[in-house]
């Protein structure tokens, strides 16, 4: 077994600065983002869960067509002009879609029509793409799920699952009847022979539970020789579709793993291990007739974080250990919630585009598809880049002949405000990444910076383009990065963890970074008094120039009195000595303030006394607006006001200016001021211009000692969020005077 790559070909130039240019090679930039919703019939609830799962392509590759599983129904898509898809309606089915593709005229969809997970049933329905009408069914005898054509379009091929009910025997296998193989013969049309079905009889090869064989996904090569996934028996089946017969089955074995996180403690720490994880692939992909590769997503024991090219007599051609798991946390896109399978990569595509056999890799709880070159037996593949994929890519589909790639994302957060359902179209060619726009460095261990959800930023006084960022209550410790910004993408070069009393300090929420004059940092730490466990107050922190706390200073009691739990969203300083002042953004109104008022309150370390002034918020369509950032400039304090919206719902993004002149605190208690604003740059252009979908939380503003000016997106450290950060440089910015 090869040894896996961990400083790869594309991690090796992103932190060196040079990113894969427009000379140097065709990469993959995202082009657009269709909103699953706007294919819904006219008749449907708006307010249901819709989700694109599975996804295929019609053979000129311009229709998409999709299952939305929920909605017992497929999607269609119109892609003619890719940079800007259209709804072509949906097709009912009377049942759940599991995997569908396309052979002539047709999409062919697996059903799931089970009365129970104990009396699995589904059949083969064939739609007619030009009617939009299912033109027959075929019964399967169980329930389907993943669909494969062959490249002679003679075959077709459906894992039979008949998938364990996960709440009987917690899960346990066997759990009868036990699921198999089944191929048809396809004409030239497209149509199936419904009535030459072949049942590929799969059980009783696997050493866990052989009786309830489990299959997942199937693939088939240039011979017509299936691969078939056994996820839960953790074994490998393939079969030749021209005799109908098993020709070789083993085991997917397992790994040893080190340097990976496995405690869920809101700490990213790649110090552990784990022995013998079985692999559990999900997904499988002919590279070549020889060889296939698996995406190890795990489901029942095991998931080794990672993918595997084997051979077709079992042999292991390379393992990716613990290299893929490392790339998502370099990228900021690890969900340390979800630490038992790690980033879960479940999805693997394979196409040739040009010269290049690419594998694609798609990172379920990562939200993220890693590309690579594969560079032929033997030899480990080179990753090549990562994409952003919505939230859960489950659906991977390459369209060489257009230069295209496709995600189907099928997480549908709607009813919690939040993103739907989305498919994401990339496009290859001559060009520079757009993606990522920040990632980390390695360690003192070589081992990559963990980072996620940055909340706020300061730039360094003297050095152009060096920041200081800080991270919210995603995590369990406060940390402060070093950001090095003349780096494309940007470049976390450093992390302290901020200590008290020698050890990391508890329930801060950092939202905020300001420089202190004596070297060290103001921090602004939110507070959540409305939290049933472990309440606490927004509070003001200032620590030495290598994270420990100095001193911690509370706002006044008849003030915490008044505070909910949308509290300090920022920080910074003006002036010096005895007139030296700290201003705290508060992001909404609190239980004292006029509606549409938050406060700004200014703190003045040389007599210990408090202040405030009243900022007047927008007005919100839908949702609230609040504030998310304050940073001193020339002449005044630039804010970042925002509304809670994302995607198409959003409609203040902005940066606001507040002129020196405005900020006159008064003393708490009292009737306060309310501050002058003037709109300095409206954020939503630079947060539609990626063509993914505009991100809720721009959080962080700086200006650096160069005058350049830079805002960040918070990704909520991947809870309920497409793991996506947008480091995004304004350039030199006009500020009022």
């Amino acid at each position: 077994m090869l040894t896996p790559i961990i400083r790869t070909t594309l991690a090796a130039a992103l932190l060196s600065g040079t990113a894969l240019a427009s000379n140097a090679a065709e990469v993959f930039n995202r082009i657009a983002t269709f909103h699953v919703v706007d294919n819904l019939p006219r008749d449907a609830d708006p307010k249901k869960s819709t989700v694109a799962e599975i996804i295929t392509a019609t053979a000129d590759g311009n229709t998409l067509v999709y299952t939305d599983s929920p909605g017992e129904r497929i999607g269609l898509i119109d892609i003619t002009d890719p940079k800007s898809p259209k709804p072509l309606g949906t097709v009912a089915l009377g049942g759940e879609p599991t995997s569908t593709v396309v052979m002539g005229n047709y999409a062919l969809v697996g059903v799931v029509t089970s009365k129970s997970k104990a009396e699995p049933s589904g059949h083969l329905a064939v739609v007619d793409l030009a009617t939009k009408a299912v033109a027959g069914t075929c019964d399967l005898g169980g329930q389907p799920d993943s669909l494969a054509r062959s490249a002679d379009g003679k075959f077709l091929a459906i894992a039979i699952e008949n998938e364990r009910d996960e709440d009987v025997n917690e899960g346990k296998m066997p759990q009868l009847p036990g699921g198999f193989l089944v191929s048809f013969g396809v004409g030239a049309d497209g149509m199936v022979d419904c009535a030459g079905r072949k049942v590929i009889d799969v059980s009783g090869l696997a050493r866990i539970a052989p009786e309830d064989p489990e299959p997942e996904f199937v693939d088939i090569n240039g011979r017509n020789e299936v691969v078939l996934s056994l996820q839960e028996n953790n074994h490998i089946v393939i079969a030749d579709l021209n005799v109908g017969k098993v020709t070789q089955n083993f085991s997917a074995a397992a790994v040893d793993l080190t340097g990976i996180d496995i405690k869920k403690d809101g700490v990213i720490s790649l110090t552990s291990k784990m022995e013998a994880v079985k692999r559990e692939p999900d997904a499988v992909g002919w590279i070549d007739d020889e060889r296939f590769v698996t995406a190890n997503e795990g489901d029942l024991e095991g998931g080794s974080r990672g993918f595997t090219i084997f051979r077709k007599d079992g042999t292991v051609d390379y393992d990716s250990g613990n290299s893929f798991e490392h790339e998502v946390v370099r990228l900021g896109h690890y969900p340390d919630k979800r630490n038992k399978k790690g980033s879960e990569p479940e999805g693997a595509e394979v196409a040739s585009f040009g010269a290049d056999k690419l594998l694609f890799i798609g990172s379920e709880r990562g939200s993220l598809v890693l590309v690579y070159k594969d560079e032929g037996a033997g030899k480990a593949p080179t990753l090549l880049q990562a994409l952003p994929g919505g939230i859960g890519p489950e659906g991977l589909l390459a369209i060489p002949q257009r230069k295209l790639f496709v995600t189907a994302a099928e997480t549908d957060l709607r009813e919690d405000g939040l993103i739907g359902s989305v498919v994401t179209l990339y496009e290859r060619g001559e060009g520079a990444l757009a993606y990522p726009t920040l990632i980390s460095a390695d360690d003192a261990n070589g081992l990559p910076l963990p980072w996620a959800a940055i909340s706020g930023t300061v730039a360094d006084a003297k050095e152009p383009g060096k920041l200081f960022a800080v991270t919210d209550s995603a995590f369990s410790q406060g940390q402060i990065y070093t950001i090095d910004a003349t780096k494309k993408p940007a470049v976390i070069s450093g992390r302290m963890i901020v200590t008290k009393g020698g050890e990391p300090a508890k329930l801060l929420d950092l939202e905020g970074i300001a420089l202190s004059s004596d070297g060290g940092f103001w921090l602004a730490s939110e507070g959540n008094p409305e939290r049933e466990k472990d309440k606490t107050r927004s509070m003001l922190v200032r620590t030495d120039a290598k994270g420990a706390i100095l001193e911690e200073i509370a706002i006044p009691e008849t003030l915490a009195a008044e505070a909910t739990r949308f509290g300090f969203e920022g920080v910074t300083v003006t002036g010096s000595g005895a007139e030296e002042t700290i201003w705290l953004a508060v992001q909404r109104e609190w239980k004292d303030d006029p509606k549409g008022l938050t406060k700004l309150l200014a703190y003045k370390p040389s007599d210990k006394s408090w202040g405030a002034v009243h900022y007047p918020l927008d007005k919100a369509e839908k949702g609230w607006v609040g504030l998310s950032e304050i940073t001193s400039g020339p002449g005044g304090l630039v804010v970042i006001e925002r509304d809670n919206q994302v995607g198409r719902d959003a409609r203040i993004k902005k940066l606001v200016f507040i002129p020196q002149d405005s900020l006159k605190p008064a003393p708490l208690g009292g009737p306060l001021p309310v501050v002058a604003k003037k709109e300095l740059r409206d954020l939503l252009p630079d947060l539609e211009a990626p063509k993914g979908f505009v991100l809720d939380k721009v959080e962080s503003f700086a200006i650096d000692a160069a005058g350049d000016a830079y805002i960040i997106t918070d990704n909520d450290g991947i809870d309920d969020h497409s793991g996506e950060t947008q480091f995004i440089g304004l350039g030199k910015l006009n500020l009022p005077m």
